[in-house]
């Protein structure tokens, strides 16, 4: 699992460096496996300059390229360029000999001194898709005339480097999977290993009121595979490519933008640890079910390929057909794309042995079903799907209609005995009483006993048994 150092900053504002956050994280139980040191995006843009063309003309024997004389400040560099739309003057980004260029598609790519058609090129004039920043490829990126030339790439685009931490989630850290999750526990160890006592930031919110008409009909066919379930619905959004800001966050983690409304969904759960799902609502004009499949139904999920359902797979059906398997992958002819308008959006708790299981049986591992094996927090299932109405309004506008809840059974509070010599004989430290009391409190833990405390819901999962992780 991937955490950014730079996100976990929006949460709770520490001063460790990466590497000393790297070990309080590791000793919290949640082992650091590795930090890499990026940019925005993989490369980082290394050997990326900001260029000035101070020469444009026709190539002598081709029709369709230009003979440029880029300044980049440290040199003056002649580069042939197929670009439509390059003209003299411009501000332009420019992959030098010797960096390799990671693109949106495709392999990696390094710059060589070439010559092309006779004339030398010493460097390339990018676009936005060939320098893995996003899907463009109508032209080269021409920056504002203020932007000075010989500064790196990276700066110019306000991409700013980032540390990423690859945890070793074990199985019952279900409170870990989010930066939310990992930032509780820096915030812990802080307080009781260093007296700092942070507040956790947490985004914003807003109530929406539960006012979603009645249209469609919603089933919940099968509630033992499903205790929570509830659609928020937003019309008339406008689904375009993300801001910058949303996009460098997904793709500091190695995710790659797909639109405002998929990215949101997708930031979301790696803020609060809740996967969630959007559909375009012209699917379900009439009913939206949560059932098993039937033997010999199919899918088509949005990896594009075809899948045989088995009656133990959890589906969302929309107007009698299968659309999604459920907290896993969605169906390709559901999805949100560019035609989309209106939305309906799922928040739900699935049972995590019927996505084990599920998962296992089709060979799809996804962010989503990671989360939903181990056990979301069914206690924040309608504040996470709030937040992202929220943000989805913020990025692709639209009018919330409001919320319905399908199930909400009630979550059970999990309690377990301990007292502090039990620790201590344990682990072999020496924690006195109220040492011990304070860890557990900064935890979330509540006492309700002298030696009874109830657990968190996002700390205990039904199926860990009394394994938890605090």
């Amino acid at each position: 699992m991937k955490i950014s150092y730079n996100w976990l900053k929006d949460y709770l504002d520490f001063q460790e460096t990466p590497e000393a956050l790297g070990e309080i994280l590791t000793q919290t139980g949640l082992e650091v496996e590795s930090i890499a040191y990026t940019g925005a995006v993989e490369g980082g843009l290394q050997g990326v300059v900001v260029g000035e063309v101070i020469r444009c003309e026709k190539h002598p024997e081709a029709d369709k390229l230009k003979l440029t004389l880029v300044d980049i400040g440290s040199e003056q560099l002649p580069i042939v360029c197929g670009a439509s739309n390059v003209a003299i003057g411009q501000k332009v980004l420019v992959a030098t000999v010797g960096t390799t260029l990671y693109p949106s598609t495709g392999d990696s790519l390094t710059i060589k001194a070439v010559k092309i058609r006779g004339e030398a090129s010493l460097g390339m004039i990018c676009a936005e898709d060939e320098l893995g920043i996003g899907n463009s490829h109508d032209g080269i990126m021409v920056l504002p005339q203020s932007t000075p030339i010989g500064i790196p790439a990276a700066h110019a685009l306000e991409l700013e480097q980032d540390a990423i931490f690859e945890i070793g989630l074990t199985p019952n850290r279900c409170d870990a999977m989010s930066h939310i999750g990992v930032a509780r526990d820096i915030r812990a160890f802080l307080k009781h290993h260093k007296g700092i006592d942070l507040p956790i930031q947490w985004p914003e919110v807003p109530e929406i009121q539960n006012a979603m008409d009645s249209s469609p009909d919603i089933k919940l066919v099968n509630p033992e595979a499903c205790s929570q379930y509830m659609l928020g619905e937003i019309k008339g959004v406008k689904v375009t490519t993300s801001p910058n800001w949303l996009q460098k966050k997904l793709m500091a983690l190695g995710i790659s933008p797909v639109n405002n409304v998929v990215d949101c969904t997708n930031f979301v759960m790696h803020e609060m640890g809740n996967p969630m799902h959007a559909f375009d609502a012209k699917f379900f004009q009439h009913s939206l079910s949560v059932r098993f499949a039937k033997e010999g139904e199919s899918l088509c999920t949005l990896d594009g390929k075809v899948r045989s359902l088995k009656s133990n797979d959890l589906i969302i059906d929309g107007d009698g057909i299968p659309r999604c398997l459920a907290g896993i992958m969605g169906g390709n002819e559901a999805k949100v794309d560019e035609s989309t308008t209106d939305l309906l959006l799922e928040a739900a708790y699935f049972d995590p042995s019927s996505i084990r299981k599920s998962s296992k049986q089709h060979g799809i591992h996804t962010d989503a079903s990671f989360r939903f094996e181990r056990g979301v927090d069914p206690s924040r299932i309608e504040h996470a799907l709030r937040r992202l109405m929220h943000l989805i309004v913020t990025v692709a506008g639209g009018n919330p209609q409001g919320i319905r809840v399908i199930e909400q059974q009630p979550i059970l509070k999990k309690e377990i005995n301990l007292t502090h010599e039990a620790v201590n004989q344990f682990l072999g430290s020496t924690l006195d009483e109220k040492a011990f009391e304070s860890i557990l409190l900064s935890l979330d833990l509540i006492k309700k006993g002298a030696s009874l405390w109830e657990i968190p819901a996002y700390r205990a999962q039904p199926d860990q048994g009394e394994n938890f992780p605090i």
